[in-house]
C-alpha cells in the first residue's frame, strides 16, 4: 500500500514557475519509480517526467525538456516537479504516480499508485 498526495498547483501567468510536491507514505517508497503525469480536459493522461529509485536516471517528455525538473528526497518520502517557463499548453491536472519496477513503459497503466491530482493553470 502506497498513498500519494500532491500539492503546489495553482494559477500562474505564462513564463512563471511552480513547484509541485508529492508526499508518499509506504515503506517501499525508496525502491519505487516515481512519475508525474498530466491530463488536460478532453485529452489522455500523458507522462511528464519520471525518476528511478536512486535518482540517477530521469525521463522527460519532449514538451517539457529543459523547462521541468523532477527530483526526489527519499529521506522525506517526497518527489518534486519544478516547472519553469510555463506555457498555456501546460495547463492540466498533474498527477503523481508510483510503480514498483522500471518496466520501460511510461503508460499510466504501468503505475499502480496514484495521487488525487493538483490543478495547474497557465494564463496567456
Amino acid at each position: 500500500q502506497v498513498q500519494l498526495v500532491e500539492s503546489g498547483g495553482g494559477l500562474v501567468q505564462a513564463g512563471g514557475s511552480l513547484r509541485l510536491s508529492c508526499a508518499a507514505s509506504g515503506r517501499t517508497f525508496n525502491t519505487y519509480t516515481m512519475a508525474w503525469f498530466r491530463q488536460a480536459p478532453g485529452k489522455e493522461r500523458d507522462i511528464v517526467a519520471a525518476i528511478l529509485w536512486n535518482g540517477g536516471s530521469t525521463y522527460y517528455a519532449d514538451s517539457v525538456k529543459g523547462r521541468f525538473t523532477i527530483s526526489r528526497d527519499n529521506a522525506k518520502n517526497t518527489v518534486y516537479l519544478r516547472m519553469n517557463s510555463l506555457k498555456p499548453e501546460d495547463t492540466a491536472v498533474y498527477y503523481c504516480a508510483a510503480g514498483p519496477y522500471y518496466t520501460g513503459s511510461y503508460a499510466p497503466n504501468a503505475f499502480p499508485y496514484w495521487g488525487q491530482g493538483t490543478q495547474v493553470t497557465v494564463s496567456s
